[in-house]
């Protein structure tokens, strides 16, 4: 019943929060921040600002739409 939170280290969000982009086609980094069935993971569980999540919102949803991320598994 507990779930796990797959937390990813600080210095690797602050790395992160430099981008001022999140490219659709970098699928190694999207797929980081999507649950095994292709949902976004929220901030709590990513660790990420608000700023960069909407932006890796955006390039889920992006790539999501040109058939790059399944929408659901």
């Amino acid at each position: 019943m507990n779930e796990v939170k797959e937390v990813s280290t600080p210095t690797e969000n602050k790395k992160l929060e430099e981008v001022d982009y999140v490219d659709y086609k970098n699928l190694k980094l999207l797929r980081q921040y999507t649950t095994r069935y292709g949902k976004i993971r929220p901030r709590y569980y990513s660790g990420v600002s608000l700023r960069f999540q909407k932006r890796l919102a955006l390039g889920i949803k992006r790539a999501r739409f040109m058939a790059l991320l399944p929408y659901v598994k």
